[in-house]
């Protein structure tokens, strides 16, 4: 008889299993499933006054969750839009803060429009670009073709820091006049850009810069110890 009893028993527990797959979704996780049992006991409390007592005793045991942040105004309202948020915003109590709605909280953020430029030249990037439409800007003069030339130089540097190359200045000449639409044109022109030679070495000189330096090399203890005898060597014979 005890062994058919405990085996009815068990089958029952079995059959009253509860698996998270077959309860109800939980709004925010991280509060557990008590406290969500808890808020949908308080949203069917009929009595005003018990409802609201409810609702802060619900209030006080979020922030025992995060003692650190209990007493912090801002984190009370944080607490109650929560509280709000869990009982599928039909708990009816007296809140110290404004309460949230559903469309408000369902509202979606604006689409961002992001500059999609996509350059022929992309080792140049957008500043030089840029530059350029600001020196299409200035009127003829020394200030316009020494802003040029800087513009010029510095497509080279930006080109041999890409392509890891040797590039003539004719090629920087035909892509600049490309890129300003036929406005800065220095085909036909003599001026000589930096040379390719002193343009790798900064642009080596500035990566050595961002990469870390090696560890400083240790003295082994079987060198300090050579040395020292030598150093001791060395004293007692100018005594002597």
């Amino acid at each position: 008889m005890n062994s058919k009893y405990k085996k009815e028993n068990a089958n029952d527990v079995v059959h009253h299993l509860e698996y998270n797959a077959e309860r109800v979704h939980l709004i925010i996780p991280e509060y557990g499933r008590h406290l969500q049992k808890l808020i949908d006991q308080a949203t069917a409390i009929v009595d005003v006054e018990e409802r609201n007592k409810a609702a802060k005793y619900i209030i006080q045991v979020m922030g025992s969750l995060n003692p650190h942040l209990r007493d912090v105004l801002d984190f009370q309202h944080k607490l109650w839009d929560q509280l709000f948020i869990m009982s599928d915003f039909k708990l009816d109590v007296e809140s110290p803060y404004p309460i949230p709605s559903r469309e408000v909280l369902q509202l979606k953020p604006d689409v961002l429009n992001y500059p999609q430029n996509f350059p022929k030249y992309r080792y140049y990037g957008n500043n030089i670009k840029y530059m350029i439409d600001v020196a299409n800007k200035w009127e003829e003069g020394e200030m316009k073709n020494a802003l040029v030339k800087v513009i010029a130089n510095h497509m080279k540097k930006s080109y041999l820091s890409w392509n890891k190359d040797t590039v003539k200045d004719d090629v920087i000449f035909e892509h600049l006049y490309e890129l300003s639409d036929g406005k800065l044109n220095m085909l036909q022109s003599t001026e000589e850009l930096i040379n390719t030679t002193d343009l790798l070495r900064t642009n080596k000189r500035i990566s050595n810069k961002i990469t870390p330096s090696s560890p400083p090399k240790i003295q082994s203890n079987k060198n300090a110890k050579i040395g020292k005898a030598k150093s001791y060597t060395k004293n007692n014979n100018n005594q002597k």
